[in-house]
């Protein structure tokens, strides 16, 4: 037994932890048709007998990569403080926080559109992605009704709606970023580019917000 497989026999977590990571890797680049298993095995420097071990089979460990990429987006979502800053405050920090996340993990754009390309046929099985997304759109409601209160937010914004469009507006800039630089002549994913659309992105969503 090599030192390696030692490591990975004794230390089970890290072992499925580096099997992520190359599967998410491999996915992202891939697909979840076009990504192998012996690929992801050799990323994770691993035999292909231990990552069936772990995840069963290749379905089972792409859902578990979906799992993973969501769970670590969520996790950090949650760890934003809303509820301690003014309502349209907020709202401007969920939305940055989202766009810049989304900049800065491709892999989970590139694993959305494939779960697109597929009518998240994937997703489906999973009841966690569900179960996480709540919490970020209960918190959304609160800061809501705290706005509608003070008179900062007019009535009858629905929550979800909220974040679709907030989640939106990162989304199709980063999904699209490489076709918009050619027919626009500019990346606004970049340098002052990004600072001015995300500017220009949150006075449009709070100006929708606004009591009138």
């Amino acid at each position: 037994m090599t030192t390696s497989q030692t490591k990975i026999k004794r230390d089970p977590e890290r072992t499925r932890q580096r099997i992520l990571a190359a599967a998410i890797e491999e996915f992202a680049e891939r697909g979840s048709s076009g990504a192998r298993v012996d690929s992801i095995a050799r990323r994770a420097d691993i035999n292909e007998r231990m990552l069936y071990y772990y995840f069963g089979n290749k379905d089972q460990l792409y859902l578990a990569v979906l799992e993973e990429v969501y769970g670590e987006f969520n996790r950090a979502e949650h760890a934003l403080r809303l509820d301690v800053l003014a309502p349209l405050d907020a709202v401007a920090e969920l939305a940055h926080f989202v766009w810049d996340y989304y900049a800065e993990h491709p892999e989970l754009i590139q694993l959305i559109n494939n779960e697109n390309l597929h009518e998240a046929r994937s997703m489906r099985q999973s009841t966690e992605i569900r179960q996480r997304i709540s919490p970020i759109v209960e918190l959304l409601a609160q800061t809501l009704k705290r706005g509608e209160a003070s008179g900062e937010i007019r009535e009858g914004i629905d929550p979800v709606d909220l974040y679709v469009t907030i989640s939106a507006m990162g989304y199709y800039v980063m999904s699209n970023r490489h076709t918009l630089a050619i027919v626009m002549g500019r990346d606004v994913m970049v340098g002052e580019s990004r600072k001015s659309y995300s500017a220009f992105n949150t006075r449009m969503l709070l100006d929708t917000l606004r009591m009138r």
